[in-house]
């Protein structure tokens, strides 16, 4: 299962930075592209804080801060139980460590990441496949480690009559 993940993993690092790398031959200097009109566009953008452009120009503090959640990570994972919910744990890591890692990437080598999906109906801030991996994994780890706390409470209301 483990190598299965670190395919999965470099997978989602390497179109992430093959799409990066497109945008900025291809979009860099242009005009957004249309996807649907006024609904979906490419376009350009070197973010050079967090999430929604928060916290502008502290690459290095985003650069200690990934390295340290992706130690924190990897020194967990071995901890993770075998089971199915233990899974479902790796499954949203592997897609938080994919994020990271292809975030990570631009940071180091551009000193900003490179984002290109624009939802410009809802002027969502434009993000990346990184973006999608670590907002995709942080859901499904929390739902999860709701849901088992949900079933843990009601396991011991019933136990206790």
């Amino acid at each position: 299962m483990t190598l299965l993940l670190l395919f999965i993993s470099i997978i989602l690092i390497v179109a992430d930075q093959l799409v990066k790398r497109w945008a900025v031959n291809r979009l860099q200097g242009a005009a957004d592209i249309p996807i649907i009109q006024d609904v979906f566009h490419f376009a350009y953008v070197e973010n050079r804080g967090a999430a929604f452009g928060m916290f502008q120009d502290r690459q290095w503090f985003f650069i200690i801060i990934t390295i340290i959640v992706l130690g924190g990570i990897l020194f967990y994972w071995p901890r993770i139980p075998q089971t199915k919910l233990g899974t479902f744990y790796k499954i949203s890591l592997t897609l938080i460590i994919s994020g990271a890692i292809g975030n990570l990437i631009d940071r180091v080598f551009l000193g900003y990441v490179v984002d290109m999906f624009y939802f410009i109906l809802i002027d969502f801030p434009v993000f990346n496949i990184a973006d999608v991996c670590v907002v995709t994994g942080t859901i499904f780890l929390a739902g999860g480690l709701m849901l088992e706390d949900f079933f843990a409470a009601h396991k011991n209301k019933i136990e206790k009559g």
